[in-house]
């Protein structure tokens, strides 16, 4: 597996690919692997020939009081598990390789990051949209992976792609779960035990809006305080937001039809989780 840490490399490593007549797959990422990234890697590695991720915590989407210096990064435990996953390179570059001095461009997608994480978090998917944006140059991929725990990004990047005549076919995979629900997060390592199993609320708030949506309520406003109601039963649960909303532009509805989505953010301790079901009525 190739290690690249500047542009001109990966883009020297695409180049050769390419004139071998090969497919290439991106998969973006912040590095501290699990699951949920091997499981868009080795999707990569079935429908491309050439497999390259992207390593980098950008601090773009941060905001100013969030966790970009805690992030949780190891990166020789990710080359490890890239390299078993079959990357052929992986791609991390430094904030100044990506950012130089002078860098004045930013891309923003209005309306869908208007909601959800886009009104809680000022100024993430400016960042999410720029950073996505510049390693869709730099790797011209064929295909690039993401994962649908953070369904508001895979919206936004699915617009930004289509809006901006971008070449590459979006493919965005399922949540991937521990045993007992939870969704793989990077994050989910700052978590006590108490907390991780606080934590399980998320999976059990969406999976009874999922099975009382089939019984054949379609009340937005009560399928929302339903879920709202059980998060906040947990003592150690502040719910930053809980929402239903109609897909695909994160409109809100009252009465559900097609399709939807319900979304949750909720901080235990310090540590804030994201998961959402989607379903089609």
């Amino acid at each position: 597996m190739l290690i690249c840490r500047t542009i001109a490399e990966i883009k020297d490593f695409v180049r050769t690919a390419r004139g071998a007549g090969q497919t290439v797959g991106l998969v973006p990422t912040m590095g501290y692997f699990h699951a949920g990234h091997l499981a868009l890697m080795e999707e990569a590695g079935k429908t491309c020939d050439v497999v390259v991720v992207s390593l980098y915590v950008n601090p773009m989407q941060f905001g100013p009081r969030e966790d970009l210096a805690q992030y949780p990064r190891d990166f020789e435990r990710d080359c490890a598990m890239a390299r078993e996953a079959g990357v052929d390179a992986i791609f991390v570059p430094t904030d100044e390789e990506m950012y130089p001095q002078g860098f004045a461009t930013y891309v923003e997608v209005t309306g869908l990051t208007d909601r959800l994480c886009g009104q809680s978090r000022p100024g993430h998917f400016r960042g999410v949209a720029t950073v996505v944006t510049k390693l869709l140059n730099i790797v011209t991929p064929d295909r690039a992976f993401f994962g649908r725990k953070d369904a508001q990004q895979a919206l936004v990047i699915q617009r930004l792609v289509k809006d901006l005549n971008m070449d590459q076919e979006v493919v965005i995979l399922p949540t991937v779960r521990e045993e007992d629900g939870l969704a793989m997060s990077s994050r989910n390592v700052y978590l006590t035990a108490e907390q991780r199993r606080d934590a399980l609320v998320l999976y059990r708030s969406l999976r009874a809006f999922r099975e009382t949506v089939q019984r054949g309520e379609r009340d937005a406003g009560k399928l929302r305080g339903m879920i709202y109601d059980l998060i906040a039963a947990v003592p150690g649960a502040r719910p930053d937001y809980v929402e239903v909303l109609g897909l695909p532009e994160l409109q809100p509805i009252e009465i559900l039809q097609g399709g939807v989505i319900a979304a949750v953010a909720v901080r235990f301790g310090n540590t804030r989780l994201i998961d959402n079901v989607i379903m089609e009525v």
